[in-house]
């Protein structure tokens, strides 16, 4: 990657467990596409709600040669996004589905 790693935090403290496990994430999409320039992860928990409880908001942007792949994650009524792994772990799934099919598709152009 040619930018490091950005993680922010909003309307909750940062967490080192949070952050080493969006590390590893990233990583992780870095194996399905080297060409990655930059990645920015917001975890934000917007709301804390007596009655539905707090929840999480992920969002990845991750640039791309000529494009960005953007993904937000907020799923109120959602049990699992409760959890800010479960949240992590969704948006980077979306995430790296959404690289795949991006290299899926200039694999073809070139094919043709």
């Amino acid at each position: 990657m040619q930018v490091p790693l950005k993680i922010s935090y909003r309307h909750m403290d940062a967490s080192e467990a949070l952050s080493a496990l969006i590390a590893e994430e990233t990583e992780k999409l870095e194996q399905v596409c080297d060409r990655i320039t930059s990645c920015r992860v917001t975890v934000e928990q917007p709301h804390l709600h007596h009655r539905k409880g707090r929840h999480f908001r992920v969002r990845v942007d991750v640039g791309i040669p000529g494009a960005s792949i953007v993904v937000g994650r907020d799923r109120t009524h959602d049990w699992h996004h409760r959890d800010a792994r479960a949240a992590v772990y969704d948006a980077f799934k979306s995430a790296e589905r959404q690289l795949h099919d991006r290299i899926g598709r200039a694999r073809a152009l070139t094919a043709h």
